[in-house]
């Protein structure tokens, strides 16, 4: 590739591919016609007709063309509206934390991108829908999107495409010979999937009549044929062909309000149904409960029972996946299962008639409740990261479960919101946690333990959005009951939480004294958590007040506090206020190593806000040790991350000195015009490349091997260049084989070639290799 160009490949989020893309050459060219002259093209059809796979593979096609990303939402597990705007946020990683309404943020973060959105299964929120896209158009006029719906969402500047059934052979002319077949679609779908069902299936003289005859009945139903062509394990076409002709017959003449296609996949469904043991039958309707994906305990815990035995659940769910009921998908050390969404609304039609819709989300709820609480119960604990990451797989059924709770269980809900609280600040979902705390804090109003923990965990959420009168009114209130009921530690949490909204305001020596009221309280309980937590502040607070001893000596306690419970994510805090006060030593060597242990620790754990503080202390370091251009670009990328995150130093105010003070040095050293180049590189950068850099080692200790710049005497080939770019831009082998379209094996392979090559031992040292080397994301 040559030096300057610009072809490289843009954020996002498409899924890859599952099976093969068959056909639609057509329909492929007229989406990108209608997008190159509309910026909304809805793609609507008959559920099954393959509009979502269609869509991704325009998105796909087209992702060169919009250099901040493409990006694709599934709305199919969304049911509340209001948290449409939340969900879109969401995909888009913005990370939000101040008080504005998700619309707004949404609507601000997309105003000067290039994005194509794909909005997917619009049909159950069609004006909710048509309302944000029209915000959206309005507001960002260099976005494009796609919607998949049922319905058109029948706006002004909307293109449609009704994306047709895949292409069939004449049913008026005989069956045309095999090597003609393959110009059709439909047949070539049907010949694929059955190939993959029964690998010794083979389209030939003897069967095709059949194939072409399914493939007619089926009208050329993308997800019909498929749930067919995995009849061939036990059926031969021929059989399969009369069997579904018999059945098609019978419903001649019956509901005649359904279109002819729906009736076609509805018989499909229920003739796959019926195919089914009684109790695949119970646990197909029991499991499509669910509204995200479900792994081996929740199907023991939620479907078992009445009718299905725990021991037989395993049994059950390779019996479905095997009739193509559920989808298997492969996670790092787990499996889980997930239903097309065409299955999962026909199981909840089958679960009513079945009479357990109530029971089965009561079992739901319960669940996730005793889910929530072993989270809380790990917060603080070796594990704590395999949980985090566990919640972030199990949000959609959290938030149906908390919808439920809303409806006849306040109390409930306030309880399982509560343990969820480093589920809300971990991830993109801190306006959304504090909005359910606020509802069920309003229905579930009963003094009690709960619901001072509620209070004290929702005033941490609005702390960290700059809410501080709510703070305050929840604090005060959380006080009143722990001190009503005699519980000590929402005594301790108010006092701790109280002496933020007192730094918060830049009164260090009111915060000190909550700050050992708080610790008194919880060590007297032997609560280690609240006490790290303690800790880490008192630390900050002690820093900023000039007690350089005191500071250093909290924080290197809460070390060894967080060190004996195996803990990394408050560890991760007290090294940023280690670090901070080193750095006021003058140690910036010390400072600087503390900071990137910090960074690392925060990457693993995928915490903004705390990526963001060690960013801003690496600038600060950088900036005291003259590397002007080091912290230009660094203040540049915190431009970009605090954007994300939603505000300068979110619940960290009394710093604000701190950067206002490197922002002028880094200024003043390089010139206007010399900041504003360095920042603008900075802010440029994705995350992944700011953090990689960040992590570098600066002056004689740079850890990118300099002799090995790129060019010609670069030891690396193109493709392994190529290779190291993804891994700046934090993508997976898999995602890198996908990306350079070869195997996870190579992709693998050129992996294990740089990392010897450039005498390298971890990811993260490529990374900031080619940051370094490569910093348009490029090789050159």
């Amino acid at each position: 590739m040559a030096r300057g160009s610009k072809a490289r490949i843009p954020p996002g989020n498409l899924p890859a591919d599952a099976s093969t893309f068959i056909g639609r050459r057509r329909e492929l060219a007229e989406v990108k016609r209608l997008l190159a002259r509309s910026r909304l093209v809805t793609l609507t059809g008959v559920g099954g007709v393959g509009k979502t796979r269609l869509a991704l593979r325009v998105a796909a096609e087209l992702r060169r063309s919009f250099p901040d990303g493409v990006w694709f939402v599934d709305l199919t597990r969304l049911s509340d509206a209001t948290l449409l705007p939340r969900c879109v946020a969401e995909v888009l990683r913005i990370r939000d934390h101040s008080p504005r309404s998700a619309l707004s943020v949404l609507i601000d973060h997309l105003r000067d991108r290039q994005q194509l959105l794909v909005l997917d299964n619009c049909e159950h929120l069609l004006e909710p829908c048509a309302v944000l896209v029209d915000r959206i158009l309005a507001a960002a006029p260099r976005v494009r999107i796609v919607v998949t719906s049922r319905q058109a969402l029948s706006i002004r500047a909307e293109q449609i495409l009704q994306v047709p059934p895949m292409s069939l052979p004449d049913a008026a002319q005989p069956a045309p010979p095999i090597p003609a077949l393959s110009q059709f679609e439909a047949v070539t779908l049907f010949s694929e999937r059955a190939a993959a069902a029964l690998s010794e299936f083979r389209l030939t003289e003897q069967n095709s009549d059949a194939v072409v005859k399914i493939c007619r009945d089926l009208d050329g139903i993308p997800l019909a044929i498929e749930l067919a062509a995995v009849r061939l394990r036990v059926l031969s076409p021929q059989e399969l062909a009369a069997r579904l002709g018999d059945r098609f017959r019978l419903l001649t003449g019956a509901r005649k309000a359904a279109t002819p296609r729906h009736e076609t996949l509805r018989a499909l469904i229920d003739w796959s149904f019926e195919m089914c043991s009684p109790a695949e039958r119970l646990f197909w309707a029991r499991a499509s409960l669910f509204a995200g994906t479900l792994d081996l305990t929740a199907a023991e815990e939620v479907c078992s029972a009445d009718g299905i035995d725990r021991e037989d659940v395993v049994e059950l769910i390779s019996a479905l996946i095997d009739k193509s009921v559920l989808v298997k998908e492969n996670h790092q050390r787990t499996v889980r299962y997930r239903m097309l969404e065409t299955i999962r609304q026909y199981g909840r039609e089958r679960l009513v008639e079945y009479g357990e819709w109530d029971t089965l989300h009561c079992r739901h709820r319960d669940y996730y409740r005793r889910l929530a609480a072993r989270a809380n119960e790990h917060r603080f604990a070796p594990d704590q990261v395999r949980w985090f990451a566990r919640l972030e797989h199990e949000h959609p059924d959290l938030r149906a479960a908390l919808a439920f709770c809303r409806i006849g269980s306040p109390e409930t809900g306030l309880g399982l919101a509560t343990d969820l609280l480093y589920h809300w600040i971990t991830s993109y979902y801190h306006g959304e946690g504090r909005s359910w705390l606020d509802a069920m804090l309003a229905l579930a109003t009963e003094p009690s333990r709960e619901r001072a923990a509620a209070l004290w965990t929702n005033s941490w959420l609005a702390i960290i959005q700059g809410d501080l009168p709510a703070a305050k009114s929840m604090l005060a209130e959380a006080r009143i009951l722990g001190e009503e009921l005699g519980d000590e530690s929402a005594l301790g949490y108010a006092a701790l939480f109280s002496g933020f909204v007192a730094m918060y305001g830049g009164d260090a020596d009111t915060a000190v004294g909550l700050y050992d009221e708080a610790l008194r309280r919880h060590r007297a309980i032997g609560n280690r958590h609240g006490e790290a937590l303690t800790l880490i502040r008192k630390s900050m607070a002690l820093s900023y007040l000039g007690d350089a001893q005191g500071s250093i000596a909290l924080a290197e306690q809460c070390l060894a506090v967080c060190d004996g419970s195996g803990d990394i994510w408050h560890k991760s805090y007290a090294l940023i206020a280690l670090g901070i006060e080193v750095w006021r030593q003058g140690d910036t060597h010390r400072a600087a190593a503390l900071e990137r242990e910090s960074l690392g620790y925060n990457q693993s754990l995928n915490d903004l806000l705390g990526i963001a503080l060690n960013l801003e202390v690496l600038a600060w370091i950088a900036a005291s040790e003259g590397e002007f251009e080091r912290a230009g670009r660094l203040l540049g990328s915190l431009r970009t991350v605090w954007r994300s995150v939603g505000s300068p130093l979110s619940g960290y105010g009394h710093l604000t000195g701190y950067h206002d003070e490197c922002e002028c040095r880094t200024r003043e050293a390089l010139g206007d015009a010399g900041y504003q180049a360095a920042a603008e590189r900075g802010a440029r950068a994705s995350l992944e490349q700011a953090v990689a850099y960040a992590a570098q080692r600066t002056g004689g200790s740079r850890a990118a091997a300099p002799e090995h710049a790129a060019g010609v005497s670069s030891p690396l080939t193109p493709r392994e260049r190529q290779t190291a770019a993804l891994i700046a831009r934090g993508l997976s082998n898999r995602e890198i084989a996908k990306t350079l379209v070869v195997s996870q094996r190579t992709a693998e392979a050129h992996v294990e070639h740089i990392l010897s090559k450039l005498g390298f031992g971890s990811r993260a040292q490529i990374a900031a290799w080619a940051v370094e080397h490569l910093p348009d994301g490029e090789p050159r």
